[in-house]
């Protein structure tokens, strides 16, 4: 799956306000998608670098208009956890010299909001 399938649409709630300081961030997600993939995704759209990724399944509710009943759609929601401090990436090459990566990581997620 392509990151724009895994990602759908960010969920902004009091809730996830109140953990985006804390550097979480709340998406809702396709329902096939798995975690190494969500992280995956996030990484390649937004930029940084992911620590954690907790899903949480989401049932629908039971609504009705006038004499009709019926329910919503099930779905999913990712919360990511981003490194909020993100430094420079260093590995061992050839011969154990200290080797640093070039790859930069952003520290917050702009386009959250405009979303």
């Amino acid at each position: 799956m392509l990151p724009e399938e895994i990602i759908l649409a960010p969920v902004v709630t009091e809730k996830s306000n109140d953990i985006m300081q804390e550097g979480k961030y709340t998406f809702k997600v396709n329902r096939n998608a798995t975690k190494v993939e969500i992280a995956n995704a996030v990484e390649k759209l937004f930029e940084v670098k992911v620590l954690k990724v907790n899903t949480i399944s989401v049932k629908g509710k039971k609504k009705r208009v006038g004499y009709h009943q019926g329910k919503t759609s099930d779905w999913k929601k990712a919360i990511v956890t981003i490194d909020t401090n993100p430094g420079e990436i260093t590995y061992l090459g050839k011969g154990g010299k200290a080797i640093k990566g070039n790859k930069k990581y952003k520290s917050s997620i702009e386009e959250f909001m405009g979303a």
